[in-house]
């Protein structure tokens, strides 16, 4: 895997150290992050993605020692150092290195890293089951930010239902209603109308998830916003993920029905790559 990291001023090769045994992003997990794409010689909504990793910092306590603008120009340094059309992930980063339970602000460190790391491809497909694991309330983590410490509940939800043979799962909130996938954000289409779960502070509502959003309305499609259960899932007419990682791609079965990839995922795919390769 090909990839560059940015950190105190000089790019690095390769996996370079960042924190210690000292450090309080180590024990204490003060750190959060972003994650844009570039690919097909595009990067779309990379400057939403470097104003959401700065707006996450502040929510951790931490102080961006960038601007949104600085890292958005230091990405698009790091995408020139791969080939033109590689499949690539922008992950920046910032951290603490002092602090006593909560962070220090002004130890506060940035890194950017730029890697190969290829699209899944949408003909594969993915299956999902229900998760025993939900996503916790605003009172109970830090979901206002895109942060590390949010991330062990999701990889032992998908662990988990990888386990039962699933390649993903749907996580509920705490009053029970769908949140997302444990990767991405998820919809549904019944009867030529997309549903997605409103967005109420239990989990991070994309980027990507936005764009698609608007893109469907603005092509006269009804997408509404609402409180969904999972039975209304296992009866959808189509599934689909919508997340950075992946941006759209067909969920193909859910517990042991079966679904095929359909219309409008077919449509929110196509818009979202029309609006890619216009940026």
């Amino acid at each position: 895997m090909k990839a560059f990291t940015y950190i105190d001023g000089t790019w690095h090769e390769g996996n370079p150290p960042l924190l210690g045994p000292m450090s309080h992003a180590t024990w204490l997990s003060s750190i959060i992050f972003d994650g844009a794409r570039a690919f097909e010689g595009v990067s779309p909504d990379l400057d939403r993605h470097c104003e959401r990793a700065v707006n996450s910092a502040r929510s951790m306590g931490l102080r961006p020692v960038v601007s949104a603008g600085e890292i958005e120009e230091l990405a698009r340094e790091g995408i020139r150092k791969h080939a033109k059309n590689a499949e690539l992930y922008i992950r920046p980063m910032f951290f603490a290195e002092s602090g006593w339970i909560y962070p220090d602000p002004d130890s506060t460190r940035f890194s950017l890293s730029v890697y190969e790391s290829p699209m899944p491809k949408p003909t594969a497909g993915c299956s999902v089951g229900l998760s025993p694991y939900r996503r916790p309330a605003p009172d109970q983590a830090p979901t206002d930010a895109k942060a590390s410490c949010l991330y062990p509940n999701s990889g032992r939800a998908l662990r988990e239902a990888e386990q039962r043979g699933f390649e993903n799962c749907v996580m509920l909130d705490p009053l029970g209603y769908v949140a997302e996938l444990a990767t991405a954000n998820v919809m549904m289409a019944k009867d030529g109308v997309v549903h997605t779960p409103a967005a109420n502070g239990t989990f991070l509502a994309g980027i990507t998830r936005r764009r698609v959003i608007q893109l469907l309305r603005d092509a006269g499609k009804d997408v509404r916003e609402r409180s969904i259960t999972y039975e209304e899932l296992l009866g959808a007419d189509e599934l689909f993920s919508v997340g950075n990682y992946g941006k759209v791609l067909p969920i193909t079965r859910i517990e042991q029905r079966h679904l095929q990839p359909g219309p409008l995922y077919a449509r929110a795919r196509e818009l979202y790559w029309d609006f890619a390769h216009s940026t």
